[in-house]
């Protein structure tokens, strides 16, 4: 069904067209990570030369170890947004993240398309990683990334509701189908000189996991991060997202 209001601006218009421009603009408003359509979202502060590196999907219990020995060696903490079923499966993995200083986020509990699940269920992949993540570490989980980072208003209303900060991004490649760490990294930081240029900070997201396989490999982004580091860290500062809010 299409609103009254964006039947009033098909008008003219084919059905055929008119449907393909309702399912783009639905697509942009829930999927695209700068709108603002279906609501406000936390992604970066006009503060040039601040890095967050977020990573998603996680906990993967091997190169969430590896990635945990890289942040430590550059003394770098990060913004670790978990998959519920994979936190509770992996909980000493979890303690780990939480002890090493990184903060850790909602990033529902099966990865599903928020966009199109009903709200009593969205309710339900939030409520039970956010007591999952808080009984694991003792801590009140701030932030939730949805998956795909797909979303409508009512998602947002929940998460609110549940005290939790939405998040979206603006740095991010396919770095978890791409094998090469030099492609991921280099097309990071393309993104990233272009928001110091335009003045504002870099919310960068990685996987350190996948949702579709627990032991996904994830070598070339946890490379990738590292090689960022290696390059940023002498002229920016990296931060969590708590520092932003």
């Amino acid at each position: 069904m299409i609103s009254p209001l964006a039947t009033g601006t098909y008008v003219g218009l084919g059905a055929a067209a008119a449907a393909g421009l309702a399912a783009g603009g639905f697509a942009y408003a829930s999927l695209w990570p700068g709108s603002r359509i279906f609501g406000e979202a936390l992604i970066a502060p006009a503060r040039p030369g601040e890095l967050a590196l977020t990573f998603d999907d996680g906990p993967n219990a091997t190169w969430t170890p590896r990635l945990l020995d890289s942040l430590a060696s550059h003394d770098v903490r990060a913004t670790f947004f978990l998959l519920g079923s994979r936190a509770a499966a992996q909980p000493e993995l979890v303690r780990r993240i939480a002890a090493a200083g990184h903060v850790i986020g909602n990033h529902s509990w099966s990865h599903r398309n928020l966009a199109r699940t009903r709200a009593n269920v969205v309710r339900d992949e939030l409520s039970r990683t956010s007591a999952a993540l808080e009984q694991i570490t003792g801590e009140a989980v701030r932030f939730f990334r949805p998956p795909f980072a797909a979303r409508r208003p009512v998602v947002f209303r929940i998460a609110r509701a549940m005290g939790l900060e939405p998040v979206l991004l603006n740095a991010m490649t396919s770095d978890w189908k791409e094998p090469s760490t030099e492609r991921i990294a280099g097309a990071l930081a393309k993104q990233i000189d272009r928001l110091y240029k335009r003045g504002r900070a870099a919310n960068i997201v990685l996987h350190d996991g996948g949702h579709l396989d627990t032991n996904a490999n994830r070598e070339p982004s946890v490379a990738a991060a590292t090689a960022l580091i290696e390059r940023y860290k002498a002229t920016h500062r990296f931060v969590t997202l708590d520092a932003w809010c």
